[in-house]
């Protein structure tokens, strides 16, 4: 038997989804590290490993700053109660700046694994957003999407 029951999971798993929801609607990614343990070991495949709660606060603000509108839903969710960990099919996606309804974004693969006391020790990011998220930048920008700030792109990162 796992360290933590599926129902603890899922009560962090909401915790994770409603900082989130407060993150996009205030813009400011603060809140975010601090969802994780000092010591959390973030993987973030296009931008590197990130080790501490104050490296992944530091990269978050910066590479979502451009974005704050940017939302995460869920296309599905796996627990796996054993290795206390959440792995998650998630969409990056922006709004279509005139037309509701309408989306631009890419899939996302995201696995948690739950410290207990509403914090995670570590978060993998599996995707592709150097192959997946020009285009759907690029549609967005086209259909008049204004980022926030400068794109930070993978290449101009500090890791």
């Amino acid at each position: 038997m796992g360290r933590f029951t599926r129902e603890e999971l899922q009560e962090a798993l909401a915790h994770y989804d409603s900082v989130v929801a407060t993150c996009v609607e205030s813009g400011d990614w603060n809140a975010f590290a601090d969802l994780f343990t000092e010591d959390v070991v973030y993987t973030e495949h296009a931008y590197g490993v990130f080790t501490g709660r104050e490296a992944v606060r530091a990269w978050i603000g910066q590479v979502m700053a451009p974005f704050p509108m940017m939302r995460f839903p869920q296309d599905w969710i796996a627990y796996d109660e054993e290795n206390g960990a959440i792995v998650l099919g998630v969409r990056n996606v922006l709004p279509h700046p005139t037309e509701p309804g309408v989306e631009f974004g890419f899939a996302n693969w995201t696995r948690l694994v739950y410290a207990g006391d509403g914090l995670f020790s570590s978060e993998e990011d599996c995707y592709n957003p150097a192959r997946d998220a020009p285009a759907a930048i690029g549609a967005w920008l086209e259909a008049g999407g204004k980022p926030a700030t400068e794109i930070v792109t993978h290449d101009d990162r500090e890791v």
